[in-house]
């Protein structure tokens, strides 16, 4: 499919999407800060593709912040890339999701993707250091890793992370 046909099937897929709200209890009255990101979901042979972070045990879908003039879709090839080292062609976005805490708008946007090839990881310093690593998780496994979000009460980045990816897998591979 050329780029222009893709970006095409994308923005008419937009208008389709489903937005969930995740409200934290610490959220302000109003949000003053917003950061964008995009996440890939990659799904092969009855397993998805999963970052884990070894040091802090730590899962998630693989993503990251969109940078200035960067489309979501640029955005989420480039993140699948240096945090796995696998190439993906987006085919729709899927779901966005916004979390508001403190005074902060978190809104993900998560695409549904097709593996297309192999890379060299590109990982930042932290990433590095808490030992990022792709991981592909049988689908009813990662379902079952972020559906114990609630076990982490006491942990509200984990927590709410976890949270986050349990609705974008049920919502976008269940349609729940």
């Amino acid at each position: 499919m050329e780029q222009h046909e893709r970006r095409n099937r994308i923005l008419m897929d937009i208008n389709h999407m489903e937005t969930i709200n995740i409200y934290g209890d610490n959220r302000f009255a109003e949000h003053t800060k917003i950061r964008e990101a995009c996440r890939g979901i990659v799904v092969k042979d009855g397993n998805i593709l999963l970052s884990y972070m070894e040091n802090s045990d730590l899962w998630m879908i693989p993503g990251g912040g969109v940078e200035v003039g960067e489309s979501y879709e640029d955005c989420c090839i480039r993140e699948l890339a240096e945090e796995t080292g696998i190439l993906v062609k987006p085919l729709y976005c899927s779901l966005i999701i916004n979390e508001y805490y403190e005074e902060y708008l978190y809104s993900s946007h998560y695409f549904i993707c097709e593996a297309d090839g192999h890379t060299e990881r590109s990982l930042t310093e932290q990433e590095e250091q808490e030992g990022l690593e792709p991981r592909w998780v049988p689908v009813e496994k990662a379902i079952e890793i972020f559906s114990k979000h609630q076990e982490y009460g006491h942990m509200e980045m984990k927590r709410g992370m976890y949270f986050r990816e349990y609705k974008a897998l049920t919502a976008c591979l269940l349609n729940e």
